[in-house]
Parts: structure tokens; C-alpha cells; sequence
């Protein structure tokens, strides 16, 4: 059976999509990009500081699902520039224990949506 989930507290999907889809035990959540939910205005600063509203988005939808990044098995991060790298990974290094965290790809692609600079999909467990 699945459950969609989806909260205000993140950005509301754009197109035909939910934030998550939980099926049994596993959360499927939707790339999150820098929207600030409140406002819907993307977050214009830094590559770090795009990362970390898309850390606080993906965040949201766990917590609506009761989950939490520990439940995250795995991570697509997608970038538009791989030099973006080691920025991206001290953000994401924040929410995640290095003995215990995801698997995980990060992939150089030639544009996001709204042609921002990091896309993140997590697939979470209970």
C-alpha cells in the first residue's frame, strides 16, 4: 500500500509528484532544491548555503513521515558543477554520521530545476 506524505513545511511539489511516498517501511522523498517553503524564493547565496535549505526541506518531509536522517539508507546528490563538491559534502557531512551514513552518488548533470546549483533525494527506512 502507499502512503503519500507530504507538509507545508517544505516546498510544495511543482509539477505531478508528492514530497515523499512511503511504501511498507521505506520513504521515498523527491529531490529537494534551496526553495524556501515560507516564501517560495530560492536561496540566492552561497553553494553552502543552497545546500543547507535543501538539507532543511528534505529535513521537513522526514519529520513529517517520523523519520529522521538516521533513517536515510540512501542519498542521490545531483550538482551542476562537480567543483561544488567538497562545499556540498561539509554541508551534507553535518547531517550524517560517517560510520552510519547512506550510500550515496553525487552526479554532474547540466542543469536542475530552476537552474539551481544542488538537487538532493533521499530514501529513508524505518
Amino acid at each position: 500500500m502507499k502512503e503519500i506524505i507530504n507538509t507545508s513545511n517544505a516546498p510544495a511539489p511543482v509539477g505531478p509528484y508528492n514530497q515523499s511516498v512511503k511504501v511498507g517501511n521505506l520513504l521515498f522523498v523527491s529531490g529537494q532544491i534551496a526553495l524556501v517553503p515560507a516564501t517560495g524564493e530560492l536561496v540566492q547565496g552561497s553553494i553552502e548555503e543552497e545546500t543547507e535549505q535543501v538539507m532543511k526541506n528534505l529535513s521537513a518531509v522526514l519529520t513529517e513521515a517520523g523519520m529522521n536522517f538516521d533513517n536515510v539508507v540512501k542519498a542521490s546528490v545531483f550538482v551542476k558543477d562537480m567543483h561544488d563538491y567538497g562545499k556540498i559534502n561539509g554541508v551534507y557531512a553535518k547531517y550524517f554520521d560517517e560510520a552510519t551514513a547512506p550510500a550515496r552518488e553525487l552526479v554532474e548533470v547540466a542543469n536542475l530545476p530552476k537552474f539551481v546549483n544542488v538537487e538532493i533525494s533521499v530514501i529513508a527506512s524505518l
